[in-house]
């Protein structure tokens, strides 16, 4: 039997409240889901990358996904509006079963900012660390 989502992400009483009346925006992005708070003075300060694997919101680069147990505020935004979810997951299959390649909308030099950020910056190029395989920043080698 399949397990609910937010079971799955053990999100606290609070966490789901807020991520429910919180004004969340979000866009669709080849390497996640970008998740932007619209209840702040300044919004553009409070945006985050969330990443999905499998259908499942895994991982957020906000300080909270970091610092607590259970999953933070924007990954319970992302599960719990259907429509976002589905986007997000219809996004990461395609037919033949691979993976989507770059979409036009990405910054480059971000992507690459990102890239360097990480422990597989200084391994040999071909071969990606696991963080970045599994968020489908970086692929093996053919």
């Amino acid at each position: 039997m399949a397990t609910h989502l937010l079971t799955q992400l053990e999100p606290t009483t609070r966490t789901i409240k807020r991520a429910q009346y919180e004004a969340f925006e979000f866009q669709l992005r080849s390497d996640g889901i970008l998740v932007r708070n619209g209840s702040h003075a300044t919004p553009e300060e409070h945006e985050y990358l969330v990443r999905m694997h499998d259908g499942v919101p895994v991982r957020c680069n906000c300080p909270a996904d970091r610092t607590y147990s259970g999953a933070c505020k924007h990954r319970i935004a992302v599960a719990i509006r259907q429509p976002v979810l589905q986007a997000a997951t219809e996004r990461e299959i395609i037919p033949d079963g691979g993976t989507l390649g770059s979409v036009a909308d990405v910054d480059q030099a971000e992507e690459a900012e990102d890239i360097e950020e990480c422990a597989c910056a200084g391994l040999n190029d071909a071969f990606p660390c696991r963080e970045c395989y599994q968020t489908g920043k970086r692929s093996l080698p053919e």
